[in-house]
């Protein structure tokens, strides 16, 4: 039985010939998300801000969210958030940190508790509130989280440059790493844009998002490596346009049957994971991207080192 190609094998897109307008695009969405997050800044989870998580089980099967979000934030606790977490049934309340220390918190979610109290007191079921968890995150853990949080993403960025150094060469590393940034600036520009919640899951989607990135720049690198000393009196330009079509059908079928899991997660994972859900859906889509017009464009102008004679005669000839 003949295997299904999605992309022909004699596919040869001129992706290098359109390197400056996707470096220009590239560009465009760096600087607008870091505009986008000084302007804007970022809507911190409690686990960066502090506050307080409560996980209950209340007695209806189908609560109505809406009405019970307008009746607690009308207690004057600030912004309470409620969403579902697995069942219908059972809900995560989040409330800010309050002023006045862990006293006001404590009574704050005393007053959630007796809110909760007298709207379930006479439902039909007869069953009372459960409540499973109550957590309380200070705002200096939420500093420190947020500060660990960045360091984790810088340190993984510096190993993977030095993965990619020892493997390849250091333009090879600094070819990745550029590409890495790029993915990453665009998906916190996304959450400054859209203001979706960040907190340690998202931090955990941008971590993720690294690393199937590089492993799928490290696909692309090891045909270049590979075509390098197989082709050398081919100019550069077009090795690595060749190298980029010959590894197309296996950077866009990945990231389909990829996509095709994180779009049931979205649906039905329901609200609880659908911030890291959204992140790694487009963290997935611009990875792909940056593997194909960035990561390999940028060899261009690195200066990779060519053995023998036929390599300094390519070049000579690209020059």
């Amino acid at each position: 039985m003949k295997a299904i190609r999605v992309i022909p094998d004699d596919t040869n897109i001129n992706f290098i010939g359109m390197r400056f307008a996707a470096f220009a695009l590239s560009i465009a969405i760096i600087l607008g998300s870091i505009a986008l997050t000084v302007k804007n800044g970022l809507n911190f989870g409690i686990d960066f801000t502090g506050g307080t998580m409560i996980e209950v089980r209340v007695p209806e099967e189908q609560p109505d969210l809406s009405a019970l979000r307008a009746q607690l934030n009308g207690l004057g606790l600030g912004a309470v958030s409620i969403q579902e977490f697995g069942r219908a049934d059972d809900l995560l309340i989040r409330l800010g940190e309050q002023q006045g220390g862990p006293e006001a918190q404590k009574q704050a979610v005393e007053t959630i508790k007796a809110t909760l109290a007298e709207k379930y007191v006479a439902y039909e079921g007869g069953d009372d509130v459960e409540y499973r968890r109550v957590e309380f995150v200070g705002p200096q853990v939420g500093e420190e989280l947020k500060q660990q949080g960045m360091y984790a993403i810088l340190f993984s960025l510096l190993g993977i440059l030095v993965y990619i150094w020892f493997r390849f060469e250091w333009q090879f590393g600094v070819a990745a790493v550029a590409a890495l940034a790029h993915d990453t600036i665009a998906t916190v520009g996304l959450f400054a844009l859209t203001q979706m919640e960040f907190n340690l899951s998202t931090v955990a989607a941008v971590l993720m998002i690294a690393g199937y990135s590089i492993n799928d720049t490290v696909v692309v690198f090891d045909r270049i490596r590979e075509n390098l000393q197989k082709f050398k009196k081919m100019a550069l330009p077009e090795l690595l346009n060749n190298t980029v079509n010959q590894t197309l059908s296996r950077t866009t079928m990945t990231s389909f049957t990829t996509l095709l899991a994180l779009f049931a997660l979205w649906y039905f994972g329901g609200e609880v994971i659908r911030g890291f859900v959204n992140a790694l859906i487009f963290g997935i889509a611009i990875g792909t991207y940056s593997s194909i017009f960035v990561a390999a464009p940028i060899l261009l102008f690195m200066n990779i080192r060519r053995s023998g004679k036929d390599g300094e005669a390519a070049k000579t000839a690209e020059a």
